[in-house]
């Protein structure tokens, strides 16, 4: 009998030591990840070559909306910004039926300023549209969340929330 209470408490001894262990490792798992994270992020914003694609938006005097799709972009590199993003909000020159009522236009940025934070980074830069000229302002987590906010010429500022990532390469065809 204390043979089996022996072999027992050693069984539960030795089994609460291996769960602490892995907690531990689980811990170490984690931070490495956040770390790679970080260091990917901060990778796409030394090249100045990213995709922010958007999730969520809030208009100037609105709330905020849920985008459903993951097709609203903007596409930024120092040579060429691309964008096409959804747009709730007043218009001021923006005529009838001519357009379709979302963001986009495609331009060089110029002005691009970098300023570091300790847990994020903003990059502000103007662009200017064949129609209008766009100020953009980034502020890049480095989890890869970021959000983005356009003030226009033509149309009330707005905010997107979303997420950055890695360009995709679409010279292997």
């Amino acid at each position: 009998m204390k043979n089996t209470v022996y072999i027992l408490f050693f069984c539960l001894f030795s089994s609460s030591f291996s769960a602490l262990a892995q907690e531990k490792s689980k811990k170490e798992l984690k931070a490495e990840r956040e770390l790679q994270k970080q260091k990917e992020v901060q990778a796409l914003i030394d090249n100045k070559s990213f995709v922010f694609e958007a999730q969520r938006l809030t208009p100037q005097g609105g709330r905020l909306i849920n985008l459903d799709y993951n097709t609203y972009f903007l596409n930024f590199n120092t040579e060429k910004t691309t964008c096409d993003l959804p747009f709730f909000g007043r218009g001021f020159n923006v005529g009838y039926g001519g357009s379709d009522g979302g963001i986009k236009f495609e331009g060089k940025p110029e002005n691009i300023k970098i300023e570091s934070k300790k847990k994020s980074t903003t990059i502000k830069t103007t662009v200017k549209g064949q129609n209008d000229v766009y100020d953009l302002m980034f502020n890049i987590f480095y989890n890869g969340t970021a959000t983005l906010s356009v003030n226009s010429n033509n149309r009330g500022p707005i905010s997107y929330d979303g997420i950055v990532s890695a360009p995709k390469d679409t010279s292997k065809k």
